[in-house]
């Protein structure tokens, strides 16, 4: 009897030491829903998206990247800037306000971007451009 308790201890050890289970994230299912660009001046650019299925402010961030670094390249550019986005999530819908300056060269500051290497990885990440 007291051979067979031994038996088992070594098995509910193990056991106890499994990794519990961890509950699986939804899957991410955004829905892109539009893109309003505004020409504010020359150079000076806003755009509005909104969208749902966002997981945050980085989601309906990067729509609002995608949408710039399109419509720099549609006006003839190859670089963006970015100047300030604002998100805001109402009833379910999350929505960015965002303003880029636009040029033909890179511009000055840290928050620039290449609109042909971001148009691609809009792209390759299922993220709808203008």
């Amino acid at each position: 009897m007291r051979f067979a308790a031994l038996a088992l201890m070594p098995t509910l050890w193990v056991a106890g030491c499994a990794e519990p289970e961890v509950a699986t994230q939804a899957a991410f299912a955004p829905a892109y829903q539009g893109v309003q660009t505004d020409l504010l001046d020359g150079d000076l650019v806003r755009f509005r998206v909104a969208m749902t299925g966002a997981r945050g402010d980085d989601d309906v961030t990067k729509y609002a990247e995608c949408a710039a670094a399109q419509y720099t390249l549609i006006r003839g550019y190859g670089f963006a800037r970015h100047v300030r986005t604002t998100v805001t999530k109402e009833a379910g819908i999350w929505r960015a306000d965002a303003v880029y300056t636009i040029s033909p060269a890179l511009p000055r500051g840290s928050r620039t971007i290449d609109a042909e290497v971001t148009v691609a990885d809009c792209g390759a990440s299922h993220i709808p451009t203008v």
